[in-house]
C-alpha cells in the first residue's frame, strides 16, 4: 500500500485509475467474511493466513502462474450478492485512495463460472454495487466490460450478450486474457457490435504478445487505448501510430513486475513512453493480487521506475484526457480539483 513519503500525486489535478479490475480487487476481509459465511474450505481462516494465497510479494514466472490468485477470489463469487459487494467495495476503496474518477472492468463470464451464475445477472448486481457505492462515496465512476478471450469466441458472445443488457450502464468494452493463444482478431465481429452499441474500446495488448497484437487491436477491434502495452517499442511505427493517433497506454507498474513482463521497474517502457510524448497513464491493474493502491504507483512505483516528479504529473493529466468522459465532464472534475 502507499508509503510514508511526500507525495507525487499532483494535488490540483484529478486522480485517476482507468486500469483497474473489479474482479481482481477483493479485500482478504471479503473473502474470509464470505468464505466462513457461505461454508466454502478457505486455506486459511484469518486475514495473514490468507494473504500468502491471494497476494503476490514476489514476482511470479509469467502471467500465468500469477492468473492463479484469482481462484480464492472466485471462490467466494458465490451469488449476486457477493458481486453486488465486491463492487460496492471496490468504490469504498478508491474513495480510501483519494480518487476522483475510476473505470472498474469486469469479466461477466470469469465472476459467474465458478457457481454457475448467469452472466447477465453478474452484469446487474455489479452495475448496482458501483451505482451504490458512487453515490455513498461520491467517486466519480464508470464500467467497463471484458470480454475474456481464454473462453473462446462463442463464450465471448455469451459475455457480451451479458454486458449489452446494461449497455447504457457501460461506457466501453475490453478484450483480455490468453493474449498469445487467442488473438485479437477472432473477435472482430464482436467489437462491431461493442462500437454499434456506441462503447468505446479498449483492448489488453502487448503484455504477453508483441507489438503485432497491438497492431490487432487497433486496427481489428478499434481501440483507442491499449492495455499494458509493454511491447510497444518493438516496432518504431507503431510509436509513431500511437502519437499520431493520439492512442493511450493505460500501464501498470507493478503488475507488471509481479508478472516477470519486465524484470524489474527500472526496465518498464513507461519513462521512455512519455518521453516521446506518448499519452501513457498509471494505473493499478489487479491491486487485490498485487496488495498496493494507486497512491503507491505514484510515489513508489513510478520513481522506481524512473520517471521524473514532471513525468508523474504529466502521466496523471493523461489520465484526464484519456478517460471516456465527455469534455464538459473533464472540466468539471478538473473544476472540482483546482478549486474554480
Amino acid at each position: 500500500m502507499s508509503q510514508n513519503t511526500a507525495s507525487y500525486i499532483t494535488p490540483n489535478l484529478p486522480l485517476i485509475d482507468l486500469h483497474r479490475h473489479l474482479d481482481g480487487n477483493v479485500r482478504l476481509e471479503t473473502i474470509l467474511d464470505l468464505g466462513i459465511q457461505h461454508n466454502i474450505a478457505l486455506p486459511a481462516y484469518d486475514v495473514e493466513g490468507l494473504r500468502p494465497f491471494v497476494q503476490v510479494d514476489t514476482p511470479q514466472p509469467g502471467i500465468l502462474a500469477f492468473f492463479e490468485k484469482f481462484a480464492w477470489l472466485r471462490a467466494v463469487m458465490i451469488n449476486y450478492e457477493a458481486c453486488y459487494r465486491i463492487a460496492y467495495e471496490n468504490i469504498a476503496d478508491a474513495h480510501r485512495e483519494g480518487l476522483d474518477y475510476i473505470e472498474l472492468r469486469f469479466s461477466p463470464w470469469f465472476m459467474a463460472e465458478t457457481y454457475r451464475l448467469d452472466p447477465a445477472g453478474v452484469v446487474e448486481a455489479v452495475v448496482a454495487g458501483v451505482q451504490a457505492g458512487a453515490q455513498t462515496y461520491g467517486v466519480r465512476a464508470n464500467l467497463i466490460g471484458i470480454i475474456s478471450r481464454t473462453y473462446g469466441t462463442e463464450i465471448g458472445q455469451k459475455e457480451l450478450d451479458a454486458l449489452l443488457t446494461q449497455r447504457d450502464h457501460l461506457v466501453a468494452l475490453d478484450l483480455a486474457g490468453d493474449e498469445g493463444n487467442y488473438p485479437a482478431k477472432w473477435f472482430t465481429a464482436h467489437f462491431k457490435q461493442a462500437h454499434d452499441a456506441g462503447w468505446q474500446v479498449t483492448v489488453h495488448a502487448g503484455e504477453a504478445g508483441g507489438a503485432a497484437s497491438i497492431w490487432q487491436a487497433i486496427r481489428d477491434l478499434g481501440a483507442t487505448r491499449i492495455g499494458h502495452g509493454v511491447r510497444a517499442f518493438d516496432d518504431p511505427s507503431l510509436i509513431d501510430y500511437l502519437l499520431e493517433h493520439q492512442i493511450g497506454v493505460e500501464a501498470n507498474l507493478t503488475s507488471n513486475v509481479q508478472t516477470m513482463t519486465v524484470p524489474d521497474y527500472a526496465s518498464h517502457p513507461l519513462k521512455a513512453m512519455l518521453e516521446q510524448g506518448i499519452l501513457a497513464t498509471i494505473n493499478t491493474d489487479d491491486p487485490g493480487i498485487s496488495a498496493i493502491d494507486l497512491p503507491y504507483e505514484y510515489d513508489f512505483a513510478a520513481p522506481r521506475a524512473g520517471l521524473t516528479p514532471t513525468q508523474i504529473e504529466q502521466a496523471q493529466r493523461n489520465a484526464l484526457t484519456l478517460a471516456f468522459l465527455s469534455s464538459d465532464e473533464k472540466q468539471a472534475l478538473l473544476a472540482q480539483k483546482s478549486g474554480r
